[in-house]
């Protein structure tokens, strides 16, 4: 077990979030964060004393590689990034050679920072990679997307420390919110749009930057393919699970990043780290899954062994609630900050999720079972609805709060409560975002409800517009009922326009038009 010093650097606060600063650690030998346990930051001749010049590969190579390490990508859904590369150079074939990289820096969510580690203290693994991407794809440029200005420094003083480059890198400061990693929403941003999720299953090896086929991946991702290119399959094989290897970042009670072989016993992470894993513990952040003591003990950090847990590893938050907090209370707060994350775009964020919330709070303040009741028809109203995965991600993690913790929950509804205060240790972003019934220090275990934070706590948007979009319109005609005056169908029964301005006093009616859309062809978006 080797430990790396903690950074630090003095950085300057980004909008929306106080920064924290990782620290660092590794189980066994690093590869992604060597070279960190005597240096703050590893410039580009450190970079290349300790890690040297990567080859060139042809793409043929590259898929090669991929396959041969078994690579996968490490931002959340794991796709094998093989097929990813086959899919862009296919793409590229029916685009005339054009294709881009873009490298999905975006860490929205506050418990995860191993993307934040790598562009800070080691950005040119992160470079290195998508350039061996870029330069077998003949991609015309690498495009990096974050959410933090002093990680947008890192990476923009490693790009002019490599001097003049043969295809065009850039990183691009993009609103901070829990979507913004989305990959429509991603590539929209960099692409100068305002950076929402289509609501369209579009796949970016098809239509991606700037309408190219493109190349999407996480920051992990890429620095480990540029460590696999330097060592070869057999090399990079000899760590970690034979059916997964190499290693893994993981995010741990969101401060401290560590590098660990994948198949590595969580309790071997959760002692390094701290007194282990309390009354349980959350795995892939706050899209993810609780895990009991009991399975925590026993689990190892691969996919299979997650999965029968019904867990996935995500993107590498582990997060342990410690025994003097309250479970209810603790969900109820990141569940209220989960629905002022919204994009603000489709009803089942706008409404659903803060309905979500507003129930779960007022069960957790003794609402009785008729509360609970309550919550999982919520849940059920936002599911597969999303213009985005935001409302299933939401509401699975309030489904598996409540299978983890049904003591607390029934004991809390009934007027029981537990006692304990609401610690705060699932990090959020900032008090306003759940208010002040459910902040830290609350005390007794009880909770007040009846509190819609979300939307409502944030200023409007003083120019939005209502859209149309036609590949899923069906011509049901609701929202001419439900937004008078605004929307007007034509003879064929569909609305006239596909984009109209809205008003403030009618953004109301508009929300409930884009509830109510059986569809889901309506959209409220921020003009630009």
């Amino acid at each position: 077990m080797t430990l790396l010093a903690p950074a630090t650097t003095i950085l300057l606060p980004a909008v929306g979030r106080a920064p924290v600063v990782p620290a660092l650690a590794a189980v066994g030998p690093p590869r992604l964060l060597a070279g960190l346990d005597g240096a703050e930051r590893l410039d580009r001749v450190a970079h290349l004393t300790r890690h040297g010049s990567p080859p060139d590969l042809s793409a043929s190579e590259l898929v090669a590689l991929a396959e041969d390490t078994g690579l996968r990508g490490r931002g959340g859904a794991g796709f094998p990034f093989a097929r990813k590369l086959s899919a862009v150079l296919d793409g590229r074939r029916r685009a005339d050679g054009r294709a881009a990289v873009v490298v999905n820096g975006c860490e929205g969510e506050p418990s995860c920072l191993k993307d934040t580690a790598l562009l800070l203290y080691a950005p040119h693994l992160v470079l290195d990679g998508a350039l061996l991407a870029a330069r077998a794809l003949g991609a015309e440029e690498v495009a990096i997307g974050v959410t933090r200005a002093d990680v947008a420094r890192s990476v923009r003083r490693a790009i002019a420390e490599r001097g003049p480059l043969s295809t065009p890198v850039r990183a691009q400061l993009l609103t901070e919110r829990f979507v913004t990693g989305e990959g429509t929403a991603l590539t929209d941003g960099l692409s100068r749009g305002p950076g929402l999720p289509s609501g369209r299953k579009v796949r970016s090896s098809e239509r991606g930057l700037n309408g190219l086929p493109t190349l999407l991946s996480n920051t992990e991702t890429y620095a480990q393919l540029a460590v696999a290119a330097r060592l070869g399959a057999l090399g990079f094989r000899t760590t970690g699970d034979p059916a997964e290897p190499g290693t893994v970042l993981l995010t741990v009670a969101g401060e401290r990043v560590v590098e660990a072989p994948t198949g590595v016993p969580l309790a071997r992470v959760l002692a390094l780290c701290g007194p282990g894993p309390g009354q349980g513990v959350l795995i892939g952040g706050y899209h993810g899954t609780w895990l009991p003591p009991s399975a925590a003990a026993t689990a190892v950090l691969t996919r299979e062994a997650l999965a029968a847990h019904g867990a996935v590893l995500g993107a590498g938050a582990v997060l342990a609630l410690p025994e003097g907090t309250c479970p209810a209370g603790e969900t109820v707060r990141v569940a209220r900050w989960m629905a002022a994350e919204s994009a603000g775009q489709c009803g089942p964020c706008v409404l659903g999720l803060p309905a979500l919330a507003d129930a779960l709070g007022q069960a957790v303040s003794g609402g009785g079972q008729r509360a609970l009741d309550a919550v999982r028809a919520r849940m059920r109203t936002v599911e597969r609805r999303g213009a985005c995965s935001h409302p299933d991600g939401t509401a699975r993690f309030v489904a598996s709060a409540l299978a983890a913790f049904p003591e607390e929950f029934t004991g809390h509804a009934h007027g029981a409560g537990c006692g304990r205060p609401v610690l705060g240790v699932l990090p959020v972003t900032s008090e306003e975002a759940y208010g002040p019934d459910s902040a830290p220090g609350t005390g007794g275990g009880r909770h007040a409800g009846g509190h819609t934070p979300t939307l409502a706590s944030r200023p409007p948007a003083p120019n939005q517009r209502l859209l149309v979009d036609w590949t899923l319109c069906q011509g049901h005609g609701l929202c001419a009922d439900l937004v008078p005056g605004m929307v007007r169908l034509g003879a064929d029964g569909y609305p006239e326009r596909a984009t109209m301005p809205l008003p403030a006093r009618m953004r109301r009616r508009a929300q409930l038009a884009v509830r109510r859309c059986p569809a889901l062809a309506l959209r409220i978006q921020d003009a630009t």
